[in-house]
């Protein structure tokens, strides 16, 4: 009588039986038996199986016995004319059964539509989009396990990837003169693009807004460059976050703005104060050039871009920021939400002197007006025209006028996210710049489209089958070409939840500048990147790169910079982050002008954009479907241990030379310095990192609790580097190991080379403070990798 029901979804068991019941008693007055269908999922992931239990309504069940009373004679000695009016009733009853069964399914369990992610933030992807629980009793789970094997994942992501789509896709992005400066119209177009997209790829998009202070020229009083009587000219291109004024003085020529390069003018008698310090682009970033000429107190910066090639014009203007941080400046620490209630504050890394870009063609008439000594050879350029390069003279003054002003701006970061199924409130955020000062088709536009063509091909791997168990996050970010401000606002609107939410950043700025490869990472991310290019050397790199692919994890990491799109996140939010890029031997030199298009980006990837794109999608697509379909997130936490060592063998050399040094304090004789509890500490994160790779091997990894118990401890590891004594506010860059300031391991080790060189200003107190809070930072980091705080074996 009843096998259709086992068609039916085990949820409709109650409201089944109770209308059954209701049914019997109207056509037989009394109660009948029935059957109740459980459908249970196995945990070990095996196919449903069906279990069948007999009961009365309100009575306990019975094993082997049919509850319930009836009369012989109503079953066995009917009349035919009852028979047959019976099995009328019946087929009735079955039929009725079945299509309420059938319409109550129906209802009941159609498929909710996708609630759409807050505007406020990214807490939203823990819900959006996840199979929604059953609350009826017996409903079956559906089991989330990905139904395909790694090899079956990587061969999905290359279908997904074509050169032609991106050739495409680029065509699409940019457009003949479009201008995207952060908060432009260009910018929101752009911006509309992408959300546009993520909404048809049903990733739920959101929008975060944030109103920031931008600074930029003049409409009406334009910057002005005057040698002697001589107006150089009034440059277009400009530096944001300079000071503004005018400023008079001598000029002198500094090469690359180096400190070693600033001090050996010392050292020749070229004294630097007031002065106005002429400067070539490359080597370090436009703002630590600033910061640089400020400790010796000059007054102004001139900085010009150096040609890379021949055929470079010299017209050609150049942008920048001189910010030495990140964010918007003038909100250090507060997110730049409308609601935000800012003190009026700025950042320490704003510069107090004046700052401003050059045509290469206007350095050239101030370079041939320059007397004074030769410049040393190394301070030599490829300016065509100059038969001297000379450090300037005394009757070499010019005059420097910026007039910048700070423009309040509104800037979208534009969000999408596709959704895990075991972990969906962990997740891995890949993210490009979309914003910039001029075309900024390497800089932006490139990162834009691989990030666009990503998520289209993860979204179209998840529709054939793949089941990440974590979720990850595509992110456009604006206003990076004036310091990562969109990136940085964000992350102190939600520096409470990203670090135990966000487990890596993989940056795509930049990303294809030439046809070699480089790459920044957290020590946590070196033996995923390993692999991943060992996994596609011979697949995914056009054939003239292997030779440099093969060597790369040995060789070609480089340490992140604070101009790099993914610093923000390791070194303000403490998240594991990798930036990598394709670049040429001598530099890609147009970012910042407008001569970042797609004709000089064509020459400097030998007319293989399309393939190099491919390429770059491959490898941070490969390594964010690894991070979200592994059971154990693939965070190295032993690498850490060997970059720790490497630091902790710097310092206690270091300390050993000072062994016979006598340090006073009050006139008293203090202890000789000892490294002991830092090596002590280094050996407690060493032993800690054992044991979670032991745990690892021992563990069951289809127990989802115990697997999520160990990447929580993982997880936790880069943000337990930021050290908690100091306010993220005053110092945001808190990193001991990536970060700026005294607290840092490098800060730690400058200051003893200083102490025992008895450099001006070295302090033995200061060094003993520095050591023990570097000591805790690093015990914390291990005592929380170790496990449970009743686990620990405290040593120390």
């Amino acid at each position: 009588l009843f096998p259709p029901l086992f068609f039916f979804r085990s949820v409709m068991a109650g409201p089944i039986n109770q209308a059954r019941a209701k049914i019997s008693k109207i056509f037989n007055g009394e109660p009948q038996s029935y059957t109740r269908f459980n459908l249970t999922q196995n945990v070990e992931g095996e196919s449903s199986h069906v279990e069948v239990k007999l009961s009365g309504d309100g009575e306990e069940e019975m094993e082997g016995t049919e509850v319930g009373h009836r009369h012989p004679a109503s079953t066995y000695t009917q009349r035919p004319q009852r028979r047959y009016r019976t099995l009328c009733y019946g087929a009735l009853l079955i039929l009725f059964i079945f299509l309420s069964g059938y319409l109550i399914g129906y209802v009941t369990h159609r498929k909710p539509e996708a609630s759409k992610l807050p505007e406020t933030g990214p807490a939203a992807c823990t819900t959006a989009g996840q199979p929604e629980e059953s609350k009826d009793e017996g409903d079956a789970a559906v089991d989330p396990e990905p139904s395909l094997d790694w090899s079956d994942i990587t061969s999905m992501l290359r279908q997904k990837l074509s050169s032609s789509a991106f050739d495409d896709l680029l065509r699409y992005l940019s457009f003949v003169g479009l201008v995207h400066e952060a908060g432009s119209s260009g910018d929101e177009s752009l911006a509309n693009k992408v959300l546009y997209t993520f909404k048809s790829l049903n990733m739920n998009p959101w929008n975060d807004e944030h109103y920031v202070q931008l600074q930029m020229p003049s409409m009406t009083k334009p910057n002005k460059i005057v040698f002697g009587s001589e107006e150089i000219g009034q440059p277009k291109g400009y530096l944001a976050y300079s000071a503004t004024g005018t400023k008079e003085g001598k000029v002198v020529y500094a090469n690359f703005g180096q400190i070693e390069e600033l001090k050996y003018l010392l050292t020749t008698g070229v004294d630097l104060s007031e002065k106005i310090v002429l400067m070539r682009t490359g080597q370090i970033s436009l703002a630590e050039k600033v910061a640089n000429a400020a400790k010796f107190n000059a007054s102004a910066v001139l900085i010009y871009p150096e040609p890379p090639y021949d055929g470079f014009d010299t017209k050609t203007e150049l942008y920048g920021h001189v910010h030495l941080g990140t964010g918007d400046p003038y909100t250090p620490g507060f997110p730049s939400f409308n609601h935000t209630q800012f003190p009026p504050a700025k950042s320490s890394g704003l510069p107090e002197i004046l700052a401003q870009t050059i045509t290469a063609d206007m350095a050239l008439r101030i370079h041939q007006k320059m007397g004074g000594n030769d410049a040393p050879e190394n301070f030599k350029g490829n300016l065509k025209g100059i038969s001297r390069y000379r450090l300037g003279g005394d009757g070499d003054t010019m005059t420097v006028t910026v007039n910048n002003v700070l423009v309040d701006t509104k800037i979208h970061n534009i969000f999408g996210v596709l959704n895990g199924f075991i972990d969906p409130d962990h997740y891995v955020v890949i993210g490009a710049q979309r914003d910039s000062f001029s075309k900024g088709y390497a800089k932006s536009t490139v990162g834009t489209c691989l990030l666009v063509e990503l998520a289209r091909a993860i979204a179209e791997m998840m529709k054939g089958g793949f089941r990440p168990k974590r979720s990850i996050v595509f992110a456009s970010w604006s206003a990076g070409d004036y310091g990562s401000v969109g990136t940085t606002e964000w992350l102190e609107g939600y520096l409470s939840s990203l670090d135990k939410k966000a487990f890596t950043y993989i940056s795509l700025d930049g990303v294809i500048q030439g046809t070699k490869f480089r790459a920044s990472a957290s020590p946590l991310l070196y033996s995923l990147l390993k692999d991943t290019l060992k996994e596609n050397a011979w697949v995914t790199f056009p054939h003239w790169c292997i030779p440099n692919i093969l060597i790369l994890p040995f060789c070609s990491l480089e340490t992140m910079k604070m101009e790099d799109g993914a610093y923000p996140f390791l070194a303000f939010s403490g998240i594991p982050s990798i930036s990598f890029r394709f670049v040429s031997d001598g530099g890609y030199g147009y970012f910042g002008t407008p001569l970042d298009n797609k004709a000089n980006l064509e020459i400097a990837t030998e007319q293989r954009l399309g393939d190099f794109c491919v390429s770059a999608a491959q490898v941070a697509g490969q390594m964010a479907l690894r991070l979200v379909h592994d059971h154990i997130l693939r965070l190295d936490v032993t690498s850490y241990t060997r970059f720790i060592r490497k630091h902790m063998v710097m310092i206690n050399n270091r300390v050993n030379q000072l062994k016979h040094v006598v340090m006073e304090k009050a006139g008293t004789m203090s202890a000789p310095l000892s490294s002991k509890w830092l090596i002590s500490a280094m050996g407690s994160y060493n032993r800690a990192a054992d044991s979670v790779i032991d745990e690892i091997l021992n563990s069951e990894l289809e127990d989802r609790e115990k697997c999520r118990t160990i990447n929580n401890r993982i997880m936790r590891v880069e943000h337990n580097l930021l050290s908690q004594y100091v306010s993220p506010r005053d110092v945001p860059f808190r990193h001991i190991f990536f970060g700026t300031g005294d607290y840092t391991v490098s800060a730690l080790t400058d200051h003893l080379r200083d102490l025992k060189e008895q450099v001006v200003g070295s302090d033995a107190d200061l060094l003993r403070n520095q050591f023990a809070l570097t000591t805790w930072t690093l015990q914390s980091c291990a005592n929380d990798l170790a496990g449970d705080v009743w686990a620990l074996d405290n040593e120390i």
